[in-house]
Formats: C-alpha cells, sequence, structure tokens
C-alpha cells in the first residue's frame, strides 16, 4: 500500500461519516496549513540562521571602537590579540564565526584569528572593506573580515541579511506551492475516482448494461450518489426484465382463448363441428375471459402509471365487506365452504373509491376460494390502527411457502406452477390489488406459512384524517 493510499484510509477512518463540503474545508485547511507550516518553519530557521550572521558581520564595527580606546591607551598594538581573542570567545554561540584580521597603517598584519592570514598580508579587494581604528586623527589600523570568496565585493550587512532572508523565503514559498500541488492531487484524486467511475458506468448503462455496479468507496455525499446509481442499475435491470416476461407472459395469455376462439370458428365454418349452444358457450366464455384480461391489463398499465381514476368519497369498512360478503356467500355455501365476517359498524370512513376496493376484495376472495379446501374457512374482518382501518381477507388454505411469498404479488405470478391459468385467473389479480391499494395511499401485504393459511392484510387512509392533512 503505498503512502497516499495509507493517508487516503487514515482519513477516511477519522472522518468515515462526514459529508462532502466538511471534506472539502477539511482539505483546503489541510493544504493551507501544510504550506502556512512549511513557510514558518523555513522562515523562523532562516531569521535565526541570517540574524547571527548579520550580528557577526556587525561585529567588526563594534570590536573596532574597543581597538581605537584599547590603541589609544596603550599606544601601540601590544597585547591586542587578547582583546580580539575575547571578543570572538563571546561569539562562539554565533551560526558563523567570521574570521578576523587586524593590520596597522601600513597593512602588516598585527593580529588574525585565520591562522592563513597570519603569514600573508589581505588583498587590496579585503583591505578596501576594512573597518578603520582611529587615534589622535588618524587611521591606525584596520580591522578587516575575511569573506570565503575572495576578490568578491560584498554588500553591506542590512542589504545581504535582507536578501538572504528574502532567498529563505522564496525557497520556503516554492517548497510550501510544491506540497500543497501534492496535497490537492491527493485530495482531489479521492473526489474524482468515484466520479470517473460513476461516469464510466453510466456510460455502460447508456449502452445497455445494467450489470454494472459501481463500489461504494465513502459514506458522504459521492458514496450515496453512488448507492442510489447502484440501485437505479438495479431497478433498471429488474424493470428490463420484468418487461420481458411480462411480455412473453401476455402473449402466452392472449394465446390461448385466441387458440380455442379460433380453433371453433374455424371448425365451425369447415362443418366440422356442430352450430351447436354448448359450442357457442365456449367461444363466448374464451372471448369473454380474453376481454377481462385486456381490461386487468388496461387496468394495471393506468395504475402504475399513475393515470387510473379514482372517486375518493367516505366509504363505511362494514358496508364494504358486507357487500362483497354477501356476493360471495351462495359461492362459498356450494364450493362447503365457511364465509364469515367480523366488521365494526362504528369505524370511521375510509377515502376510497368504493368500485376499485370492491374489486381489491372480489380479487382477493376469488384467490381465497380457489385455494381453500372444501370444509375451510374464510373470514373477513377490519379493525382501527394509527393511520387508517385494517382489512383483513383471512383463508384455511395450504398457505404459501417461503420462496414464494415476496412474489405473489408479482404480474402472472403463480406459486403452483402445475395450476393453469383456466383454474388460477389471469395472474393479475394481486398485482392489480396491490396498484389499486398504493394508489389509495394504502399499503398491502400476505402473512402466511406453508400449511397454515394466508392473510391478507391492506390499510387504507382514514376520510377525516385525510381531509385534516390536506
Amino acid at each position: 500500500m503505498s503512502i497516499f493510499e495509507k493517508a487516503k484510509s487514515g482519513i477516511q477512518s477519522i472522518f468515515p461519516n462526514r459529508s462532502l463540503a466538511i471534506k472539502l474545508v477539511l482539505a483546503f485547511l489541510a493544504v493551507s496549513l501544510a504550506g502556512i507550516a512549511l513557510i514558518g518553519l523555513l522562515a523562523s530557521n532562516a531569521s535565526a540562521h541570517e540574524f547571527g550572521r548579520f550580528v557577526n558581520t556587525e561585529r567588526p564595527t563594534t570590536l573596532a571602537a574597543t581597538l581605537t580606546s584599547y590603541y589609544a591607551a596603550h599606544n601601540g598594538w601590544n597585547g591586542v590579540a587578547t582583546i580580539i581573542q575575547n571578543n570572538n570567545s563571546t561569539s562562539a554561540t554565533d551560526p558563523i564565526i567570521r574570521p578576523l584580521v587586524l593590520v596597522d597603517n601600513h597593512d602588516n598584519v598585527v593580529f588574525s584569528t585565520d591562522i592563513q592570514f597570519q603569514n600573508q598580508k589581505p588583498s587590496a579587494d579585503q583591505i578596501a572593506f576594512g573597518v578603520p581604528i582611529w587615534a589622535n586623527g588618524q587611521i591606525v589600523g584596520l580591522l578587516i573580515p575575511t569573506f570565503p570568496s575572495r576578490g568578491a565585493a560584498p554588500r553591506p550587512p542590512a542589504n545581504d541579511y535582507i536578501a538572504r532572508i528574502n532567498q529563505e523565503l522564496l525557497v520556503g514559498a516554492l517548497g510550501a506551492v510544491a506540497l500543497s500541488l501534492l496535497l490537492g492531487l491527493f485530495f482531489s484524486s479521492t473526489l474524482t475516482r468515484p466520479l470517473k467511475e460513476l461516469i464510466n458506468a453510466t456510460r455502460d448503462v447508456a449502452r445497455g448494461n445494467l450489470e454494472r455496479e459501481v463500489p461504494v468507496r465513502s459514506k458522504d455525499e459521492l458514496g450515496e450518489l453512488t448507492k442510489s446509481f447502484n440501485k437505479m442499475s438495479a431497478q433498471l435491470k429488474q424493470s428490463r426484465d420484468l418487461r420481458r416476461n411480462m411480455t412473453a407472459d401476455i402473449a402466452h395469455e392472449l394465446r390461448t382463448p385466441l387458440s380455442i376462439i379460433l380453433g371453433h370458428t374455424e371448425a365451425l365454418s369447415e362443418n366440422k363441428l356442430d352450430a351447436s349452444p354448448e359450442t357457442f358457450d365456449i367461444i363466448y366464455d374464451e372471448a369473454k375471459r380474453l376481454s377481462l384480461l385486456i381490461e386487468d391489463l388496461r387496468t394495471l398499465s393506468l395504475s402504475e402509471a399513475g393515470e387510473l381514476t379514482l372517486t375518493l368519497q367516505p366509504v363505511s369498512p362494514s358496508d364494504l365487506i358486507d357487500r362483497v360478503s354477501g356476493v360471495y356467500l351462495p359461492k362459498a355455501r356450494s364450493l362447503n365452504i365457511s364465509l364469515e365476517t367480523e366488521t365494526d359498524a362504528n369505524l370511521p370512513d375510509i377515502n376510497a373509491d368504493f368500485y376499485r376496493i370492491t374489486q381489491v376484495l372480489t380479487n382477493l376472495l376469488d384467490n381465497a376460494l380457489r385455494y381453500t379446501p372444501s370444509g375451510g374457512q374464510i373470514k373477513l374482518s377490519d379493525r382501527p390502527v394509527s393511520d387508517g382501518i385494517k382489512f383483513f381477507v383471512q383463508d384455511s388454505g395450504p398457505g404459501i411457502s417461503e420462496v414464494d411469498l415476496p412474489h405473489i404479488f408479482d404480474r402472472f405470478y403463480r406459486g403452483d406452477k402445475s395450476r393453469n391459468r383456466q383454474d388460477g385467473g389471469s395472474g393479475l389479480g394481486l398485482a392489480i390489488s396491490k396498484s389499486i391499494i398504493e394508489a389509495h395511499g394504502g399499503q398491502i401485504w400476505a402473512e402466511s406459512a406453508a400449511g397454515k393459511g394466508t392473510t391478507i392484510v391492506f390499510v387504507l387512509p382514514m376520510f377525516k384524517k385525510l381531509n385534516e392533512d390536506l
């Protein structure tokens, strides 16, 4: 793992749930602080270093005043080495102790802290920058600071100090810029990497590759965007698969009644089949079945497009249950199935389309009667809940397995694959019921276990509650 990856991992561990805005602020702050810290550190070191050099450069001038007094007191340079050496020892902490050479008025070396100048005269350039020592109105000597680069004319100490400080600050600024650039590249890569992955993924989706998924690398807005993209991609794939399956199922559902109708009419036209009432009843039943299937598909399509027209009005839950149970009671008795109701006439009204909710209960009762064995029981009931009225359609049938339960509201889904459409309906009843309930702002679900019957539950908002919300 590279140092950048380790740093990125460390930042994400420190700020795992920070928003993108906070991360950007922290990134800018980190870059700024790094640059400021580097410039401050270099400026501090440069100031200390150059100030010592500046003081050391100014030392000959101070020492020259001392030597002037010494010469006047001793009328010569005897013993002057002690004065210069003592001055040098007090500067032992300076970063750079520049060697000093004392020459008399004839440019002869009197004393030097640098051994190489003890036996030779300083150059004319160095003598030109000596500090004169005066006594009795005349120059009696020169105190010369030696320079590493002979022959080069040094600048005045103050200018030299400022120039070196500016040079150090320039180096520090350039270093801060380089560090900021590296940090900026690092932080930008953490932001642009998921964006580039999302761009490539969207291009793949545009080409039809709906299986594309982008890894979630953070918990900020980019992470949420990545999750949303993955969810969108999965939903598009699911919608594509459902559309393909639905197209195949619709073709299959339409083919069966059409084949029967065409077969019987062809047989009639060729006199291969008698024009009996039974034959016409078969043709009529299949045509009616085809019409109902088309109507179910139309209802489902309108509902999913949000164009299903609902005539909302206050509806009594008990009246609704009594009405539907009264219609199905004869059929239940003929199948030796007990159909019971348990409702409260004092329940508040629901805000519903009476015809559509009747259609839902009709679909649910059709399924319950289809699966409940002879001698079984079906129960319709309702009760109030905090957010509306809850309806129950409970049967004592074989129940639904855990594998089939999540799919029973899908179009054309059948848990019992051996059951044919003539016995089992179009396979759209529960899907239509779900779409109608959701169009009312309600919820519907199934509670079941294999061998323990099935209960379909749906909740609709109360009329008064809905008006209060409005």
